[in-house]
């Protein structure tokens, strides 16, 4: 297999690539809109197996609205550093904490996606002075993860995600990526040649798939430790913020029911938004990127305005 240079990552766009320093490492991020440290700073944060270009209609869309927008690569993904440990989501949630400072802004509204939404409820529990909001794609809170069952299909990819080596290997495969990605995904003829293309190469970059599969190993194996309980406890005494939930009908993850804020949860989001999207699976921003830039859109103006 031959290596990926990262920078290959960095694609052309109406956005700008810069890099940040943060919590000890460094950090690729997409810029997009009014380059002005007193517009609204909206941070994208992707899922694992992808990487900032996930966020590429939003980048567009939110910009034109008057947004300052970032689409990060969260620790050990694409262009951004990928140290040897630090995957546990506490640690994430501070880089995004300290990537916000780093951008020059005092707060900033969160959206995330799979993974990428428990960094962004992690980072608003830990570092509320910063967080007006959070916006959470195709995800279950981080207190409903434990309990909300995932398809089986998921169930058996996490389970060799535990193996050590053996799915790095597997990921080298860019057909077996683009098969995840399917059956994540729940939508015929999706993703297409040139998304799971784009994303296998990304995970061809040294270290990137051993990194990203570190993030879930961490979010299986804390549920039991020490580290997992304190990392949960921490939301016992956190702020509640506005939240908007988008998830697809056909999510090959979670289903719709599994995922909706539960009862410990709920208290934290004030006010809490449910928009459930039909015929779309677990990556609603590239699947149906007009309604989700819709969705966020409206919840936006109630949250900030640019």
């Amino acid at each position: 297999m031959t290596s990926v240079d990262s920078a290959e990552l960095a694609v052309d766009g109406p956005w700008q690539h810069r890099f940040v320093a943060a919590n000890g490492a460094r950090f690729h991020v997409a810029l997009a809109g009014p380059d002005d440290r007193n517009a609204p700073l909206v941070v994208l944060l992707h899922d694992v197996l992808q990487f900032w270009w996930a966020w590429r209609h939003q980048l567009t869309a939110l910009s034109a609205a008057g947004y300052r927008v970032a689409a990060m690569d969260l620790r050990g993904t694409g262009g951004s550093d990928k140290p040897p440990r630090g995957y546990d989501t506490p640690t994430m949630a501070t880089d995004v904490a300290r990537v916000i400072r780093s951008l020059g802004a005092d707060r900033c509204v969160l959206i995330g996606s799979g993974t990428g939404a428990h960094v962004a409820f992690a980072a608003a529990a830990m570092h509320d002075e910063l967080v007006r909001g959070v916006a959470a794609l195709a995800s279950a809170h981080p207190l409903d993860a434990a309990l909300a069952p995932v398809h089986p299909t998921a169930a058996r990819w996490f389970a060799q995600v535990m193996i050590p080596s053996y799915p790095e290997r597997r990921l080298a495969d860019g057909t077996y990526v683009g098969r995840v990605l399917a059956q994540a995904g729940g939508v015929d003829g999706w993703p297409e040649r040139d998304v799971f293309a784009r994303y296998a190469r990304a995970l061809q970059v040294p270290f990137a798939a051993h990194s990203q599969l570190e993030q879930v190993r961490w979010l299986v194996r804390a549920r039991p430790r020490i580290d997992g309980r304190r990392y949960l406890a921490v939301f016992d005494d956190a702020r509640p913020v506005p939240v908007l939930q988008v998830h697809g009908e056909r999510d090959g993850v979670r289903s719709p029911t599994a995922a909706a804020l539960h009862r410990r949860s709920r208290r934290l989001a004030s006010p809490y938004r449910w928009e459930l999207l039909q015929g779309v699976g677990h990556y609603p921003a590239e699947q149906a990127p007009e309604a989700v830039d819709e969705l966020l859109l409206d919840w936006l103006a109630g949250v900030v305005t640019p």
